[in-house]
């Protein structure tokens, strides 16, 4: 696994350092925009629709749009002002119990790993997280960005989860159509639970399959299988060019000192 946080998981006085490893990955199947006429992918630029010209990277700024058409412009220098200190801490601030936390919070989940001489700290919390029955909620900030997050045990290690500030969770109460009182027969209920328990089973993730993600797979293979592959016209050549070129001085290169090679040789001879 690839390493894309290094710090340490500080509560108290205690430090542990440790590396984080992304534990999900997309597996969506990334489709390309191709222009039907000449299959060769589309281009998507920066332009300005007022300039009406492709704007460079040195001439963007960011900005907030607080009213519809009008924008509060933020240099770089505004944004470094604020910019939270890079401490490499995952900060435990408390401890609670993990069904306390409703599953709409979470976001993102990390593997957390031992970091060197952190080995025994780390089992000591693993360890002692599970016997109490808790898990930590701590702040942690990862590329400029600050994230709520928890600290858990799975299996046989830790996790890091992020999760979402309170303001950042909508109100359900905002929800359209939602009916308050509506009057149900028992027959119904008891119609209801009956099917409910006879679909209870225990959760085995393994048996679940992106069924979409299969079959578009399986309509790649059979159109590559089938010869149905479009090749670009315009297809860019230049690292091919380059190679090429590179090869051809390479021998160009070496071709003289192998004739005096050669020569040197033939005189000695």
């Amino acid at each position: 696994m690839h390493t894309m946080w290094k710090g340490s998981i500080s509560f108290g006085l205690v430090h542990i350092p440790i590396k984080l490893y992304s534990a999900t990955e997309n597996k969506d199947i990334k489709l390309r925009m191709i222009h039907k006429e000449c299959n060769s992918p589309i281009k998507y630029e920066r332009t300005c629709p007022v300039c009406d010209k492709e704007v460079d990277n040195a001439e963007i700024v960011k900005g907030y749009e607080y009213e519809p058409g009008k924008f509060v412009l933020l240099e770089a220098d505004d944004l470094e002002k604020i910019e939270l200190e890079q401490n490499k801490s995952v900060e435990i601030i408390d401890f609670v119990k993990l069904e306390e936390i409703d599953p709409i919070y979470f976001n993102r989940s990390y593997f957390m790993g031992p970091n060197d001489n952190g080995q025994k700290a780390y089992m000591l919390l693993k360890q002692a997280m599970e016997k109490s029955g808790k898990i930590g909620v701590a702040k942690i900030t990862i590329r400029s960005k600050q994230h709520l997050a928890i600290v858990r045990v799975y299996k046989n290690s830790l996790v890091l989860e992020t999760i979402y500030f309170p303001d950042e969770v909508r109100n359900v109460d905002q929800v359209p159509g939602v009916p308050e009182n509506v009057e149900l027969s028992e027959k119904e209920m008891e119609t209801a639970i009956q099917l409910i328990e006879q679909l209870t089973t225990q959760f085995e993730p393994e048996k679940y399959t992106d069924d979409y993600r299969t079959a578009l797979m399986d309509l790649i293979q059979a159109k590559i299988t089938g010869n149905e592959v479009k090749t670009s016209k315009e297809t860019p050549q230049a690292n091919v060019v380059d190679l090429m070129e590179a090869l051809q001085a390479s021998i160009d290169q070496t071709a003289p000192k192998k004739r005096k090679t050669t020569r040197k040789k033939k005189a000695t001879g």
